[in-house]
């Protein structure tokens, strides 16, 4: 059995999924935001209640919005404070007496769909979410490709490519990021970033949608806004796409249900790539909010 836990900022989510990889049981509870010891308590838990249910001792696995440190196993998070600095996977470890992977919770968006059935023969496949903020995760081979110090797939924090910046005009914000650096590429790729965009252009506020609304309507600087950002989107996933040519890419979060971007995106990456290459197969996610504990279990899956 294989038990999943997507640790967030406000709830603890739980999946128990068989070996076929079917989920047979779902619980939650809030997060203990401020307390170390009840957060292991709630973790360890839920581990023990469904040892019982099921029998076994199921094999765990934790995605989280942050990530540990490579050489200590330190936790670096902002949204679980508790957590913050903590050895969280040794002690969890040494509360229930087994083995607990923890990673990224963008990896394991990424790794849950890169196990869905239609995916799971890809070599390779780069899961990216447009939300609140902008990343992803690399898997290859079924596996989630976490880098020297655990921040492979953190593309958001890339900059903004020459080429995008230009594309932008002479107007161009260099937005501030939460990294301390600028023009990280989180600041324009994210639903966030789009809505950001237009009130730097356009001079007003609009949530992305209406004015995703507005542009089906021919609304003009609506449509100036979305033609501006698929063509910046497009440069940016072209330049990432170069680095790591994938074989499928996955889009998550709010952003990702913009359906024009699967039809525009294809038309226009070409024209950014080496002459060599080709446009990889980009797909929306399949598996919505259940992706981070879907995820988070299949972390020990070999």
């Amino acid at each position: 059995m294989y038990y999943g836990f997507d640790v967030g900022g406000t709830k603890i989510e739980f999946g128990a999924f068989n070996e076929k990889l079917e989920r047979v049981a779902t619980e939650r509870v809030p997060t203990p935001t401020s307390d170390y010891q009840a957060l292991l308590d709630a973790i360890a838990g839920l581990v023990n209640k469904y040892d019982q249910e099921f029998n076994c001792e199921g094999k765990i696995g934790l995605g989280l919005p942050g990530m540990e440190d490579a050489d200590t196993g330190a936790i670096l998070t902002v949204n679980i404070p508790a957590a913050k600095g903590k050895l969280l996977r040794k002690d969890l470890e040494a509360k229930i007496g087994r083995t607990v992977k923890v990673d990224n919770d963008a990896n394991c968006f990424a790794l849950s769909e890169a196990w869905d059935e239609e995916l799971k023969d890809s070599p390779s496949v780069m899961g990216l979410i447009l939300g609140t903020g902008f990343g992803g995760g690399l898997i290859y081979d079924g596996q989630v490709f976490s880098g020297r110090n655990h921040v492979a797939g953190e593309m958001g924090h890339m900059r903004l490519p020459i080429d995008a910046w230009f594309h932008l005009g002479e107007n161009a914000p260099l937005l501030d990021c939460g990294c301390d650096k600028k023009g990280c590429i989180d600041n324009y790729l994210s639903g966030r970033g789009f809505e950001l965009l237009y009130a730097h252009y356009f001079g007003e506020e609009k949530k992305a949608i209406e004015i995703i609304k507005a542009q089906a309507e021919g609304e003009p600087k609506a449509v100036e806004h979305v033609e501006r950002f698929m063509e910046l989107l497009a440069i940016c996933f072209a330049n990432l796409f170069t680095a790591n040519d994938p074989h499928v890419v996955v889009l998550g979060g709010g952003l990702s249900n913009f359906d024009m971007i699967y039809d525009e995106m294809p038309k226009r990456i070409p024209k950014h790539l080496l002459s060599v290459a080709k446009c990889p197969k980009i797909v929306k996610a399949k598996h919505g909010d259940s992706g981070g504990v879907r995820g988070a279990a299949f972390l020990n899956i070999k």
